[in-house]
């Protein structure tokens, strides 16, 4: 299902808004195999445990699990491999200096087709302490304990 930019999400990693506040947001490119972008065109991805780390650098990709290509042969690509992502010189020194002086993490949001191309969205974020998960599922439950009377009520 595409929207009106031409994007076409394959994958959320809806634990990170959980476990994080998420401060800012940055696109990157994905350097991937040929095995790999069918798989991603296949929606066979999960970023549940992937994070980003950075190395000499650049910034990498680790632990995204992205499924065997089905009709590939031996030389299918290995399913949690690092991969490399994409920015500009300037977006990876900010996002180090964040990583560095601020004791944030870099964890991926959602993967993504953006006309034909994979991109990876990544998010500069601050752990949530436990009280603070509580309070966001309390809101969420009452939100949809009222959302669920104001459906009773025009029924």
């Amino acid at each position: 299902m595409k929207n009106e930019q031409g994007i076409k999400v394959i994958a959320k990693n809806r634990r990170a808004s959980f476990d994080y506040e998420l401060l800012e947001r940055y696109e990157a490119g994905l350097v991937l195999t040929g095995t790999e972008i069918k798989s991603v065109r296949a929606h066979q991805v999960s970023l549940q445990r992937s994070y980003v780390q950075p190395r000499s650098g650049e910034l990498w990709l680790v632990e995204a699990n992205i499924a065997p290509y089905a009709h590939g042969n031996r030389e299918n690509h290995e399913a949690t491999r690092p991969r490399k992502l994409l920015l500009h010189r300037r977006e990876i020194a900010k996002i180090l200096d964040a990583l560095n002086l601020k004791s944030l993490t870099v964890v991926p949001t959602r993967l993504y087709l953006k006309d034909g191309r994979a991109k990876i969205e990544i998010a500069l974020a601050r752990g949530k302490a436990q009280r603070d998960k509580r309070s966001d599922l309390a809101k969420k439950d009452a939100q949809r304990q009222v959302e669920r009377a104001l459906r009773e009520k025009y029924r």
